[in-house]
């Protein structure tokens, strides 16, 4: 059996889960008043990102046969759905609702605290590999939906502090760096520890169920043995988690001195900032 026949014939058509993502699509476009604007297009890429990796070949696959597939679901649901989702969000609608709803500010500011906001994020995705509750996950089908939102609950606080859609809710450029810097070593760490690891982390994949009838093409054809598989899954994290944490740092980097270019600019002759044109800030 052909890749393209596996994959064209282990979709997992959902009906809750695509009536979840077109609800959130539904909720974010009245929440816009139906005024299509370049931002919708980022929070429908994130959207469709979210519906591929729950119903695509990615989902029964990796629960059933490939470690390695699940981590790429996995990777979709912390380092692509969240920024996609923010990027997507109006900042003045985020500005307008933080102003309005005090509970809504204080939750703000409590998780957006930078250890917070890192220790939510890289702490679920560590906690989450720990063998025992990853294999809940795989065996319970409500332990499975809780992890999936834990990762994207948890992956969306870890972003918000960097590239929310508020500039002036972001951390510092400089702090920003290194907490991507850390962000990016600690996911490395644990793809080179699942790299290492003798295979058999995660028993279920030792011996699959095969219902789908794959193995044969799986472990026969493409050569993917368990010992293969749990190596590739680390290497997944390894090199794609971290070169994800490496490629925002060095957007935040080219943003930072974009905005040291833009301070060190001297105004024209008789320049004066708007703050001191209304009298904000002047003294009086």
């Amino acid at each position: 059996m052909s890749f393209w026949q596996v994959f064209g014939s282990t979709w997992n058509w959902s009906p809750s889960v695509l009536i979840g993502c077109e609800a959130l699509l539904v909720g974010y476009a009245w929440l816009q008043r139906f005024k299509p604007n370049v931002r919708w297009l980022w929070f429908l890429i994130g959207d469709l990102l979210l519906a591929f990796a729950l119903v695509s070949p990615l989902d029964r696959l990796g629960d059933q046969y490939l470690f390695s597939v699940h981590m790429l679901q996995h990777l979709l649901l912390m380092l692509l759905v969240p920024p996609f989702l923010l990027a997507g969000l109006p900042p003045q609608l985020v500005r307008k609702g933080l102003n309005r709803w005090r509970g809504a500010a204080r939750l703000e500011r409590g998780l957006s605290r930078p250890l917070t906001a890192w220790v939510a994020g890289i702490g679920t995705m560590w906690l989450w590999h720990i063998p025992f509750l990853y294999e809940a996950a795989l065996q319970n089908e409500a332990v499975h939906v809780v992890q999936h939102l834990a990762f994207l609950v948890t992956s969306t606080i870890f972003w918000w502090p960097v590239i929310g859609p508020v500039r002036e809710l972001r951390i510092k450029s400089l702090l920003g760096i290194i907490y991507l810097f850390l962000a990016g070593a600690a996911s490395s760490l644990l793809g080179i520890i699942l790299t290492f690891m003798p295979a058999g982390l995660y028993p279920t994949y030792l011996h699959p169920i095969d219902s789908l009838n794959l193995l044969p093409a799986i472990q026969g054809e493409w050569g993917i043995s368990p010992a293969v598989d749990q190596q590739l899954g680390g290497i997944f994290m390894w090199v794609f988690g971290g070169l994800s944490y490496v490629g925002v740092s060095l957007g935040v980097l080219a943003r930072w001195f974009s905005e040291n270019e833009r301070e060190e600019i001297p105004g024209p002759v008789g320049y004066q900032p708007a703050s001191l044109k209304t009298g904000v800030g002047a003294e009086h």
